[in-house]
């Protein structure tokens, strides 16, 4: 039970809230009908807070000089990347409650339950200014709800408060449909305010260690809800235009009047920088080259996407999936964490082929791309895929052995190349990526370095043991020697969960003294049974 949200914990937040809205991603998806039934709202909030944690991954535990708090910076990376990285209406609109969120508390010496209070209120003032035109029944209702039921507890228990935001938002979203009629007629409650529920459970689990099961409410019908009808003012406008731009904010004044005469659904957002600051723009229009043109106008666009919702809505027949994705296996919380930064949909090690292929489907692609990261996973992932062809999707499985080959799979991949393409380039830098694994001997063996004794550490490479040693650290040493000696141009590094302090500075130390041309990374892995993997290529 944690009384303050400091760094660690906000970090925390942050990964747990990605994996929670990432298991009810297809969930929210069905419930989006409003601003436009286009099926996305749960792919757009997973890839929005994706880039939140992208950027957590970035930097750190590091701290500018002056500034914010440890919490406050955590909290402020958290909110850059989520609008740098913002996708679709409620994406934005989210980035903006993290932007309150983060302002409120950046200087407080800690957050506790009032300063919550205060920060959830900062970010519904801040979601609601963001939105040209405000419609209860949405994402905005339940931030509110929540941020009122904070203040009405009045108090400094974080955890209590934290609970109370979150059962006001769930009661919040069970009455959006009363607000509004498309809603209503389709059944289901607002997609992007059942996202915030989610977020706010993941908060309330990292505060208390309990998960609550709060499923969203029933729909009223079965109906899909792609399949049901806009609501009255969006129909009329045929694409999604976004963009980020840096730009002056007098000059976005102009620009909101600008696309509020093309469309609707009109959110513009910044990140607060004076006097030139980046804003995350998002419209529904007509004209496309007019909101463009006005964004040019005002500053510089890039990042520009169009969407047309008409390629978007799913058939009564069933849902339409597009785009790729990729479905890594992965055993420690620091290697999960780094899968995520890329994107990734993360299952836990040993998975079964229906976990897997619940993955798969869940990343809501036809064409999707596993990396089972065990030999023995590599099989069940074969029958996941095979299963998966009855749902119309293609599932490729890359054969990689170790996370670190992974890591150099996803580090290749390239969205504009053919699908089988991509995955041959995959599967090359996953081959091309040598592996080994250090760890402790729990019995006595005859291994092909020689015999061993209980406690002495064995290096294997890609699955053969090559040294025994006495040492971890000499060992983790020569066994990284031995690998360069075949050449390479970087070392991946992933602590184990039981690793001593400074063993991969230790390393990092000797191949910078050994190795001066060769570059290092180190990551807190979080593997059990062992407490070093190593990557070369």
């Amino acid at each position: 039970m944690l009384d303050t949200l400091d760094a660690a914990a906000v970090r925390r937040w942050c990964a747990s809230g990605l994996a929670a809205l990432k298991r009810h991603q297809g969930e929210i998806d069905q419930l989006n009908v409003y601003p436009v039934p286009d099926g996305d709202t749960g792919t757009n909030l997973v890839l929005t807070l994706t880039s939140a944690q992208q950027a957590l991954a970035m930097d750190l535990d590091t701290l500018p000089d002056s500034g914010p708090t440890a919490h406050g910076h955590a909290l402020r990376l958290m909110a850059q990347g989520a609008l740098l990285g913002a996708r679709g209406n409620s994406g934005v609109i989210l980035s903006q409650i993290l932007r309150g969120f983060a302002d409120q508390v950046a200087g407080v010496p800690a957050v506790r339950g009032r300063e919550l209070a205060a920060a959830l209120r900062s970010g519904t003032t801040a979601a609601y200014t963001a939105v040209s035109r405000p419609v209860e029944g949405t994402l905005l209702t339940v931030v509110a709800a929540a941020a009122a039921a904070a203040e009405g507890t009045d108090s400094d228990d974080l955890p209590a408060v934290a609970s109370a935001a979150a059962r006001a938002a769930a009661e919040a979203l069970a009455r959006t449909p009363e607000q509004l009629p498309a809603l209503a007629r389709a059944g289901v409650v607002d997609a992007g305010g059942r996202g915030l529920c989610v977020l706010l459970d993941a908060l309330v689990e990292v505060l208390t260690g309990e998960r609550t099961a709060r499923p969203a409410p029933a729909p009223r019908s079965a109906r899909p809800a792609a399949t049901v009808a806009r609501e009255t003012g969006s129909d009329e406008y045929a694409y999604e235009v976004q963009f980020l731009l840096d730009a002056r904010a007098e000059a976005v004044t102009g620009l909101r009047r600008a696309l509020d005469a093309l469309g609707d659904s009109l959110v513009v957002v910044g990140d607060g920088r004076e006097p030139e600051g980046t804003w995350n723009v998002h419209v529904h229009v007509n004209d496309v080259g007019a909101a463009v043109e006005a964004g040019v106008a005002a500053g510089r666009p890039y990042r520009i996407s169009v969407t047309r919702f008409a390629d978007q809505s799913e058939s009564p027949s069933g849902p339409v999936v597009a785009g790729r994705a990729a479905v890594v296996v992965a055993t420690g919380g620091g290697i999960a964490d780094l899968f995520a930064a890329e994107g990734a949909t993360v299952v836990p090690g040993n998975p079964s082929t229906g976990e897997l292929l619940d993955a798969v489907r869940s990343t809501g692609a036809a064409r999707v791309v596993v990396l089972p990261n065990d030999a023995n996973t590599e099989a069940v992932a074969s029958a996941a895929a095979r299963e998966a062809h009855r749902y119309g999707i293609k599932v490729s499985v890359v054969p990689t052995r170790s996370p670190v080959q992974a890591l150099a799979a996803l580090a290749v991949r390239d969205g504009d190349r053919r699908f089988e393409d991509d995955v041959i380039a995959m599967a090359e830098a996953a081959g091309a990526c040598r592996y080994a694994e250090v760890c402790h001997a729990s019995r006595e063996a005859l291994t092909v370095a020689g015999p061993c004794r209980p406690g002495d550490v064995l290096a294997l490479v890609e699955g053969e043991v090559h040294l025994i040693g006495t040492d971890l650290t000499d060992t983790c040493a020569a066994v990284v020697d031995r690998m360069l000696g075949g050449g390479g141009e970087m070392v991946t590094l992933l602590a184990g969960v039981d690793a001593p302090a400074g063993l991969t500075d230790a390393v990092r130390a000797h191949v910078a003294r050994r190795w001066p041309f060769v570059e290092v990374h180190a990551y807190p892995g979080g593997q059990p049974f062992y407490p070093l993997l190593v990557g070369i290529e």
